[in-house]
C-alpha cells in the first residue's frame, strides 16, 4: 500500500447505528428507505445497527422482538410508551419515552470513533442523539425528513406557544450544528438550514428514492386493480400513499366539480389518514361519488400494479410547508413511468423538478379550473402523456434510486472519516 493510499484510508472506525422510531422492512415508504440504505451498507461490509422501538407504524403494541438481525443489521428495539397516534397527549408520551429510552440503549452501544444517524422520527430526537454522540466520541449525522416544530406551527398556528417553540428551535438548531453533516431530501430544505446558520459544509441533499427494480412501468389494460375495480378505459387520476395533514385536497374536489358531467375520468384515491374522512365527506357532500374511487393501502409487492391503475398520480403538499417536507410518494410515480400532477407551491421543489424534466405538470393550490383544464389536455394528448411517462422513469432511473443515494451515503461517509466499516479501504459499489 502505497503512503497515498493509507493517507487516504485514514483511520478505522467503527459501527453505523441508525435511530429512528420504527423499523420494520415494508411497513411504510420511510421504513423501506431506512432498511434499504442499512441492508445495502450491511452487504458493503459496514457494520450497521438500529435501534429503534417494538412499535409497528399502525400498531403500537406490536411488541416485536428486542433483539434481532435482519440481513446482517443488529436491530435493538426499546421498550417505550404505547398510547398510539391517535391522541396528541398519547404520542407524546411515546415521543418522550423513545427518547429516554433510545439515548439509554446509545449509551451502550455507541464507542468512540461511531457514526450515529438520527433520523426525524420521533421529533427533536437529533436533540438526544447529539448529546449522547458527544458523550460517546461518536460522530453524529442527521438525516431530515422534515424540519420540527416548524411543520407542527405551519400546520396548527398557535399550537406551540412561540416562546417554547424559540426555544425547542434553538436546541434543534444546536444539535443540527454538532453534527458532522445534515442530510437534507432538497435544495429547499438546504435553504431553511441555511437561513438557521448552519454551515453549508454541514449540509448534504440526497433525495430519497424508489425501489426500481420492483417498481416498474406497467401498460395500464395490464393492471389486475385497474380491472378490478372496473375503471375500464376512463382516464384515471390517482393518489397513492398517507391522505395526511400536509397535503391540500381541496384543489382536487375543485376540479373534480368542473369534471363531474365527464365520465372518461375517474378519481383513484389509494391510502389512509388524517384528512381521509374529510375527503370521503367532500365527495358525498358534492354528490361526486360516480367520480372517486376509494381502497385501502395496497401491499408492496402489489404497488407496481396498482400505480399502473392510475394513468396520472397527483403529489400534493401545502405551500406553508415548501421547504420542509417532500412528500416521498413522488419517487414510487416516476418509478412507476407516471407522469406527476402536483399541486401546491409552482416555485417549490417538486414543481421545479416535474416541469424542468418535462414528467408532469404543476398548478397552484385553488387553481382548481386549471387542474381541470390540464388534465382534460394530457387525456386528449396521448403523446405527450406517453412522453412524460418516459421522461418520469428515464429520471428515476437517473436520479432516484437506491444505488444513487448509498454510493451519495458512501461518499459523504468516507469524507467526514475516510473508513467506517473495520479494516476495509475507502467503500465502493
Amino acid at each position: 500500500m502505497t503512503s497515498e493510499d493509507s493517507a487516504r484510508r485514514g483511520p478505522v472506525l467503527g459501527k453505523v447505528v441508525f435511530v429512528n422510531r420504527y423499523f420494520f422492512p415494508d411497513e411504510s415508504a420511510t421504513s423501506r428507505m431506512l432498511s434499504d440504505l442499512a441492508f445495502r451498507l450491511a452487504r458493503q461490509g459496514v457494520p450497521v445497527a438500529i435501534v429503534t422501538s417494538r412499535q409497528l407504524y399502525g400498531d403500537a403494541r406490536a411488541a416485536l422482538k428486542p433483539r434481532e438481525s435482519i440481513q446482517g443489521v443488529e436491530v435493538h428495539r426499546v421498550a417505550t410508551a404505547t398510547r398510539g397516534r391517535s391522541r396528541l397527549a398519547g404520542r407524546a408520551m411515546d415521543y418522550a419515552s423513545f427518547h429516554i429510552a433510545a439515548g439509554w440503549e446509545l449509551l451502550r452501544l455507541l464507542s468512540r470513533g461511531d457514526v450515529v444517524v438520527a433520523k426525524t422520527d420521533p421529533p427533536l430526537i437529533s436533540i438526544t442523539v447529539a448529546r449522547v454522540a458527544a458523550w460517546k466520541g461518536a460522530l453524529l449525522v442527521n438525516w431530515l425528513q422534515d424540519l420540527f416544530p416548524e411543520v407542527a406551527s405551519a400546520l396548527t398556528p398557535g399550537l406551540i406557544p412561540k416562546w417554547f417553540e424559540g426555544l425547542l428551535v434553538a436546541a434543534r438548531d444546536r444539535s443540527l450544528r454538532a453534527a458532522a453533516i445534515n442530510v437534507v431530501l432538497s435544495n429547499g430544505m438546504r435553504h431553511r438550514l441555511l437561513s438557521r446558520k448552519i454551515e453549508d459544509a454541514r449540509i448534504r441533499v440526497v433525495p430519497n428514492w424508489a425501489d426500481v427494480t420492483n417498481v416498474t412501468p406497467l401498460p395500464t389494460r395490464d393492471s389486475r386493480t385497474r380491472h378490478k375495480l372496473g375503471l375500464g378505459d376512463r382516464f384515471v387520476v390517482g393518489y397513492s400513499g398517507n391522505l395526511g395533514r400536509a397535503h391540500e385536497f381541496e384543489t382536487l374536489i375543485g376540479a373534480a366539480r368542473v369534471l363531474r358531467e365527464d365520465d372518461r375520468f375517474a378519481f383513484l384515491i389509494t391510502g389512509s389518514g388524517a384528512k381521509a374522512e374529510s375527503l370521503q365527506s367532500a365527495v358525498r357532500a358534492e354528490n361526486l361519488e360516480k367520480s372517486f374511487v376509494f381502497q385501502d393501502y395496497q401491499p408492496p409487492e402489489l404497488l407496481s400494479d396498482s400505480l399502473a391503475a392510475a394513468d396520472v398520480h397527483l403529489v400534493s403538499l401545502l405551500p406553508a410547508l415548501e421547504g420542509l417536507i417532500v412528500p416521498s410518494k413522488i419517487y414510487g410515480i416516476l418509478a412507476a413511468g407516471r407522469p406527476t400532477v402536483f399541486i401546491g407551491d409552482t416555485a417549490g421543489d417538486l414543481a421545479r423538478m416535474v416541469l424542468e424534466h418535462g414528467c408532469g405538470i404543476a398548478v397552484a393550490a385553488g387553481e382548481s379550473e386549471r387542474l381541470a383544464a390540464q388534465l382534460s389536455e394530457l387525456r386528449n394528448d396521448p403523446v405527450r402523456h406517453e412522453s412524460m411517462g418516459r421522461s418520469a422513469r428515464r429520471l428515476a432511473l437517473q436520479r432516484y434510486t437506491s444505488e444513487r443515494a448509498v454510493e451519495d451515503w458512501i461518499e459523504f461517509l468516507n469524507g467526514i472519516a475516510p473508513s467506517v466499516a473495520h479494516g476495509a479501504a475507502d467503500l465502493a459499489l
